[in-house]
């Protein structure tokens, strides 16, 4: 076991792992430490630890110091001086007749460097803007091409559900996503209602996934035939996933057909196979659209991981 705290450098960025040394450090705290790309102010989300070694990337770098007053006016006055560079850099952008949007801008703690994030279609060649930028900062530049998803993390919003979005508020690193969760989950397949603001595959999809197979395995599939407590047989024709429940045609001594809903556990029948989950009806008619799906799966593949993540 290793001693380690928790921190992050960004609202919802990924959590790094440092050794406290003697120091008692707890979550809230502010600390200064040392990163890939020199001192750093961070926020301590996870206090004193004890882990497994093997869950931390070796060699383990120590606190400097606890944060203190001047550090705190530091990393403010460096907020406040993000903001000027940030303005500073959309006009030297349109001076430049560069296409690209310039999304946010950030100080290293020690001004060693100043990092300016932006969306493009393509490649930009951006030579002279950095010459212009290092001419009036007078520091290191670095200008870092960023996708969609990074953008939505920085900038932030509010999802169909009605709540800030999950990457921007506490989610530390994007999770894999794909079409397949959304057919267990019996949701649309039109692209337009599974995308999030970022136009991606929504990340609440990820969320609800394990719950979803956990349900769905205690179901029967649509098209089974199953056998009700009361003696009744019948062709299982729509399940309600969350509620448990299923609705079965039954054939009545007569030769008429009714619909009854049942719980799943008066219920009998073989279960499914995990391979069978969203298999059967979960298409909703929408199979004209499987190529945008593809699409819309292999944006989720190229963009990869997080470009905001390199202490």
């Amino acid at each position: 076991m290793i001693k380690v705290i928790g921190v992050r450098f960004r609202q919802a960025g990924k959590i790094y792992y440092f050794s406290p040394g003697k120091l008692k450090i707890n979550r809230g705290d502010h600390v200064i430490v040392e990163t890939a790309r020199g001192v750093e102010y961070g926020y301590v989300v996870v206090g004193n630890r004890d882990v497994e070694d093997d869950r931390v990337v070796q060699p383990l770098k120590p606190v400097i110091r606890m944060a203190t007053e001047q550090d705190d006016q530091q990393a403010a006055a460096n907020k406040e001086k993000e903001k000027e560079a940030f303005k500073i850099c959309k006009e030297k952008i349109k001076k430049h007749g560069l296409e690209m949007k310039l999304i946010d801008t950030e100080y290293t703690f020690d001004n060693n460097k100043v990092l300016f994030y932006f969306t493009a279609d393509g490649r930009i060649d951006f030579r002279e803007l950095v010459k212009d930028l290092a001419s009036v900062f007078k520091t290191r530049i670095e200008l870092r091409q960023i996708g969609v998803r990074d953008e939505t993390k920085i900038l932030g919003g509010i999802g169909i559900c009605g709540r800030p979005l999950c990457c921007n508020t506490h989610q530390s690193e994007f999770l894999p996503v794909s079409i397949k969760m959304a057919k267990e989950q019996n949701l649309s397949l039109n692209p337009t209602k599974i995308s999030g603001v970022c136009g991606r595959l929504m990340c609440c999809l990820k969320h609800e996934q394990e719950t979803y197979e956990d349900l769905n395995s205690r179901l029967p599939g649509i098209g089974d035939y199953v056998t009700a407590r009361d003696g009744s047989k019948g062709e299982v024709s729509s399940v309600n996933v969350l509620r448990q429940l299923v609705k079965v045609i039954v054939t009545l001594e007569n030769e008429e057909k009714e619909i009854r809903e049942y719980k799943v556990e008066e219920l009998r029948f073989k279960p499914r196979r995990k391979k069978e989950k969203g298999g059967k009806n979960q298409n909703h008619g929408h199979d004209f659209q499987d190529k945008e799906l593809k699409e819309l799966e292999a944006l989720e593949k190229k963009e990869g991981k997080s470009k905001l993540n390199d202490k």
